[in-house]
């Protein structure tokens, strides 16, 4: 697991997410983090926002996601974020955070969120976005096979 990772905390936004009724239609604020694992020796070593995640982008299509369209539950929408941050070619893993700070609990609370975390399919490609993928070279042809014990007719 590659130790570095980028830390996008507290980001807000405006939605219509809820099982009931009055929050789809009134909507309220969610505060959402994400924590994305990758390598970010490339980027430093050339000083190179291609080789990393660009955290300004990333943030907006976060929040573009996060808006719409909406969905019952929280834990829906932290699946949507993560798969969005596992897109990025660098990232191996992502941790989501959603808060929903005026959730409908009858009792006071300080914070109510779910977390998820997801890492790219160990089958997946993962390839720096800066360089095109090129297939591995190919091995020579062993040709025919070899003779084996001959049978007697």
């Amino acid at each position: 697991m590659t130790q570095d990772r980028i830390e996008l905390r507290g980001l807000r936004v405006f939605a219509r997410h809820g099982v009931l009724e009055e929050e789809r239609r009134s909507g309220q604020e969610f505060v959402i983090d994400a924590v994305l694992w990758l390598d970010t020796r490339p980027a430093a070593a050339g000083d190179d926002l291609s080789k990393t995640v660009d955290y300004s982008a990333l943030a907006t299509r976060l929040v573009h996601l996060a808006k719409e369209p909406p969905v019952r539950l929280i834990e829906t929408l932290a699946e949507r974020l993560a798969a969005a941050c596992l897109s990025e070619p660098l990232v191996t893993e992502v941790e989501i955070t959603v808060h929903k700070p005026q959730a409908p609990i009858a009792h006071p609370f300080g914070d109510l969120a779910v977390v998820i975390r997801r890492a790219r399919p160990a089958d997946a490609p993962h390839r720096p976005a800066s360089r095109p993928h090129r297939p591995a070279p190919r091995s020579p042809s062993p040709g025919p096979p070899a003779p084996g014990p001959r049978r007697p007719q």
